[in-house]
């Protein structure tokens, strides 16, 4: 009698898979969604790095981390997105010979106008989000080919469902919405973690890059990590109706750390919430019918290059000049 073939366990978000000799980035992983995403990844016994432009709310993250997670293999390094020209180091401050994950989380969203401009003169929001991704995923790329399957894992939002890319205005100076905006600069990245996957695939890339989002999550749904985060009994309460549509940031960092972790999840693919799409444990999705225009994607790349100064002809996987 032949004996079955065991099965793949089902994903747990609380039984993590082991992934020791790993080594993760995670861009705003001091504070929100990102430091959940490294939180939960320094349990596997990787290394995780927090990448903060804030030193000290960088170390405060760390402290947290190790604190809860006994043996902890977590540090920080110096990351400002709106500095384009500060990025060119931040893989050799990594002082790593490989990077297994990149999870591009950090992002800036501003609430009421004026609009904003970084020091390279770009929309803050597009800037940062977008922009600063983009470049920095070009720096890291040797370190990324130099692991045996590593993961771009690019944090969209699910506000940028209901946007479209306006590629005349992507800075916004002929209409800038602070919603809007901030929509539409997520949008660009995930524009780019689709377009990315494409290109390394043609280039034969080991990389694979994945789009995640992590739905409806609410800092009121979201249990306390001080000094990081303060939940007050108050606000607690005042969410648990939303409770039923949506989540806490911890829960929605699970897809990030999902597409990070399971070999399941593969390059092109669109991760984020089970329960329509807004809260729940994590599943793949359909791609949205905007971000498979792939013309779109292109323009979007070449305009990023051009925006970025990175070198549209340098192939995945090497340095640009």
């Amino acid at each position: 009698m032949s004996s079955a073939v065991p099965s793949t366990p089902p994903w747990n978000v609380q039984r993590l898979p082991r992934a020791d000799g790993s080594v993760f980035l995670v861009t705003g992983g001091n504070a929100g969604i990102g430091y959940f995403v490294a939180e939960q990844l320094s349990a596997t016994g990787a290394t995780v790095v927090l990448g903060s432009r804030n030193p000290a709310k960088a170390e405060d993250a760390a402290a947290s981390i190790r604190a809860r997670i006994a043996g902890a293999r977590v540090r920080t390094v110096r990351l400002d997105l709106a500095d384009l020209s500060s990025l060119r180091t931040v893989a050799e401050s990594l002082e790593v010979e490989r990077l297994d994950a990149v999870v591009h989380n950090a992002g800036v969203a501003l609430d009421d106008p004026p609009r904003e401009e970084t020091g390279d003169g770009h929309e803050l929001m597009f800037g940062t989000n977008h922009l600063g991704h983009f470049a920095l995923t070009r720096w890291l790329m040797p370190l990324l080919s130099a692991a045996p399957a590593a993961r771009v894992v690019s944090m969209g939002s699910f506000a940028a469902k209901s946007e479209r890319l306006d590629l005349d205005d992507l800075q916004s100076r002929k209409d800038y919405r602070p919603k809007r905006t901030y929509g539409r600069s997520k949008l660009a990245q995930m524009y780019f973690g689709v377009e990315l996957d494409r290109r390394l695939r043609a280039a034969g890339s080991t990389v694979a890059s994945v789009v995640v989002h992590p739905g409806g999550a609410l800092d009121s749904l979201t249990p306390s990590r001080p000094p990081i985060h303060v939940r007050t009994t108050g606000a607690r309460l005042s969410a648990v109706p939303a409770a039923l549509l949506v989540q806490g940031k911890h829960a929605g960092a699970w897809p990030a750390v999902r597409a990070v972790l399971d070999p399941v999840v593969l390059g092109g693919q669109l991760w984020g919430p089970r329960a329509f799409g807004l809260r729940g444990e994590p599943r793949r999705e359909p791609m949205w019918n905007h971000l498979t225009d792939s013309s779109a994607a292109a323009r979007l790349w070449d305009a990023s290059c051009d925006l970025t100064g990175v070198d549209p002809s340098a192939v995945p996987g090497t340095v640009p000049g």
